[in-house]
Order: C-alpha cells, then structure tokens, then sequence
C-alpha cells in the first residue's frame, strides 16, 4: 500500500516551524511525525503539502492510496485501523478527517460517498505550536516503548550515578562518563554516537538523538528533547530542538522549541513564566495576533536558520520566525517576522544574499549541503513573510 502524509488544516497554525517543512516533519518526542508512521505502518511514506515544499518533500501517488492526516500521531489502535481501510473508507474524528482511502484517478474526493469510520480513541494530535513542547513527556514515553521494543541497551557505563536503569536505553557508540541520569520520572533515550559530557546532571523523558551532544554540567529537566547533530549545555527544561541547533553554553531555555539550524548565543535566557503569573498569549500566523495557549509555561518558538548573539534575552512567550538574527541588549519583541536583523532598538530586514551564505557555511559545518531547493524555499519564505517586517 501507498501511504500518504497531509498537512490537513493545522499547517498555518503551526507556523513558523510549517514555513520550511511538511507538518509530517516536525519532531515531537524520540521521532519526527514522518518516522513514527513509518514504523507503526512498515512502509516509506511522501507527502502531499504545500507546492514550494514539494520539490524537496515530493509527492509519490500510485494506483491507490491511503492519505493520512500528518497532526494525528500514531499508536497501535489507529495505525491497524489505517491499514485495514478500503476503497471509499474514511476515518473521521469528529469534523476532521484522520485518514481516507483514494486512487490516482479520483480529481476530487466527495466524503458524502465515503463509508465513514468513527474513530474516537484518545492519542495525541499537534494542533498549535505550544503542543510539540506541551505534549513532548507523552510523545517520549510512547516512541521509548516503540524504539526499544525486543531489544537491549548497550551497558550503562559504572561511572554513571543512576536511578532507574530500567528506563534507560542506550544506543551503540554513545559516550557518557560520570554523569546523573534519574530515570524514575520517565524514560531516557540516548542515541547513536550521542555525547554527554561529564557532570552533567538529567531527569527524564528525555531524548538525546543521534549524534546529539550534553556539553559539560548540564542540568536538563524532562520532557525535552535534543534533535540530531544538535548541542545543549547550561539549564534546559522541557524544550525540543528538532535537529542540527545549538544552545551549548550556560543560560536557561525552557517550555521551548528550535527548528533546525538554530543557535543560541552564550548566557542568553528565555523567560517562560509571566511576572503576573497570567496565561502566555502567543503571535498565532493563522489569526495574525496573539492566541490564547492555555499555558502559564511557554517560552520560545524560533524557526529554522534563526540565531542569537550573546546575553540575548526573550519574554515569555516569543516567536521568531526563520532566518531571523537578533542581537543586543534589551527585550527584542515578542514577535520577531523572518529575515530580521537586529534587537530590542529595532530591526531591518537580513537579505536574502547574507542569509544564504550564513546558511552554507552553517551547514557545511555538519557536513550537509544548502541546495538550490532550500534557496526557493527560503526565497518563498521571505517573499511571504514581507507583510510583517518594515521594509
């Protein structure tokens, strides 16, 4: 079978981190949306999203399909149920369809021909920004039990101070020595030729996947997450860095999220609480204002490409967009559009020219070209983001 990831109607919502990447993507506990589908159905999955993504993030149809709605994340009930469909078969939760079956000649798709599924089991579904944090200790726990599932841990070196060993699993090539790692508040994951650093000190749920690394004295509080290639180091706490991004010094990051190529400068600190202790608002791309989370914990949300030189600080609740380079001292706004430059005494735009050539050497860092697709995209990014910078 053909199976099909959809952005489905979350995708604005889900801004800025949707601007450069399919909402199947995006990496929520242990996994991107994309790799827990894949494992749960045990097939490669494409995607259907927007058409300046396309060309990085193609498309496969064949002569039938199965179209998944990319915010629903699997578990064992609800992947079963998407292989057994069949020819006009339509899984809804509510109004929103989950997953329906197709066939390459069908232009358009009528549900009302559709025999509908009801499916009302619980799982997690990403519906805001705030939810890759908020539901990161859930995301964790399950993609730990399916990642680990009939297999064994590499030892856990004799240097190392535990509580819970049987919660922790660690990949082949891991470095750690004389290090705290406490289990017993959830599971810890540590990846292929992952890295912590001596003194470092982490409470579970966490995640350290591959090739991440736990600069030296580390304090981490679960849930977080620290994406491939990616570095942490001082106070993190309940955060998710999606992959190859940086915040290897001291400072605090929590109830955060980075996209990919993010960095943090040394000693800068996001506020995640309110001095009030009031409800965060966040800038919302969909509504263009700030939407009411639910949260009295939110902090940062910064898109991929963006960075932030040293002692830089961030009120509760700040998104920043992508590519944007914020320095200086002072409070930057809680809303910085993409390609900004600057800080808290303004901003101008960062050109397209000097974005792309940061990015090459960034990237070339680890290995990883910048292609002539991730120039459209970023080229779109800042075509569709203009509304919001004063140019």
């Amino acid at each position: 079978m053909n199976y099909i990831l959809f952005d489905g109607t979350v995708r604005n919502a889900l801004l800025p981190f949707t601007f450069t990447r399919p909402v199947a993507d995006i990496r929520v506990g242990i996994l991107t949306i994309r790799e827990k589908w894949e494992k749960h159905l045990g097939y490669t999955t494409t995607t259907l999203t927007e058409e300046y993504l396309s060309e990085k993030f193609p498309m496969v149809e064949m002569e039938e399909n199965v179209m998944i709605n990319a915010s629903f994340l699997p578990n064992d009930v609800l992947a079963e149920t998407i292989k057994s469909l069949e020819k006009n078969q339509a899984i809804f939760q509510g109004e929103e369809v989950v997953a329906f079956f197709t066939n390459d000649t069908q232009e358009e798709v009528d549900f009302d021909s559709y025999e509908i599924i009801e499916y009302n089991e619980d799982g997690l579904k990403i519906e805001h920004t705030w939810d890759i944090f908020a539901k990161n200790d859930a995301a964790i726990r399950e993609d730990f039990e399916l990642i680990t599932e009939g297999r064994h841990s590499q030892p856990i070196p004799k240097s190392v101070n535990v509580i819970s060993p049987e919660n922790i699993f660690i990949e082949e090539g891991a470095k750690l020595e004389f290090v705290t790692l406490n289990a017993s508040t959830g599971p810890i994951y540590i990846g292929k030729n992952a890295e912590i650093m001596e003194g470092s000190v982490i409470r579970g749920p966490f995640a350290l996947c591959e090739s991440g690394r736990v600069k030296l004295a580390s304090k981490v509080y679960g849930a977080t997450t620290v994406g491939p290639h990616s570095v942490i180091g001082g106070e993190v706490s309940n955060s998710v860095l999606m992959g190859y991004s940086n915040k290897g010094h001291d400072g605090f990051l929590g109830n955060a999220v980075l996209g990919e190529w993010c960095n943090i400068g040394a000693d800068s600190n996001n506020s995640n609480l309110k001095n009030n202790y009031e409800e965060v608002r966040l800038w919302s791309y969909e509504t263009e204002g700030f939407a009411r989370t639910g949260l009295q914990f939110c902090g940062l949300m910064m898109g991929d490409h963006s960075k932030c030189g040293i002692n830089t600080m961030f009120n509760t609740g700040t998104v920043v967009g992508v590519s944007a380079n914020i320095f200086g001292s002072g409070f930057p706004r809680n809303f910085v559009p993409s390609f900004s430059w600057g800080g808290a005494s303004g901003f101008t735009t960062y050109l397209t020219s000097k974005a792309f050539q940061t990015a090459k050497i960034v990237m070339a860092r680890r290995q990883v070209e910048f292609t002539e697709e991730d120039a459209k995209i970023l080229e779109h990014v800042f075509e569709e983001t203009k509304k919001y910078r004063k140019e």
